[in-house]
């Protein structure tokens, strides 16, 4: 009967003849794609101050979101454009 503990692997590294996609690098992220969404969602944001609006909390949220979104856009542009140097 097994016990009721869990086996852990030796090594953290992934074999490619487990997961052949680790070799060309499927593994990887979508940057491009990435920073498109966050501008877009920014814009979508803005947009959306366009209309019949009760108060002005809505506009302040959206604002202040669309604010939040374009920094970290900002700052993932400056990290990447430095990445090099270290």
């Amino acid at each position: 009967m097994a016990g009721k503990a869990i086996e852990k692997r030796s090594g953290t590294e992934v074999d490619p003849r487990d997961e052949p996609s680790a070799e060309w690098g499927w593994h990887g992220g979508f940057p491009k794609a990435t920073r498109f969404a966050g501008w877009f969602t920014v814009f979508a944001l803005l947009i959306m101050l366009i209309g019949n609006h009760e108060n002005n909390t809505e506009n302040v949220w959206l604002v202040g979101l669309a604010i939040a979104v374009a920094f970290g856009l900002v700052l993932d542009m400056r990290r990447r454009r430095a990445a090099w140097r270290r």
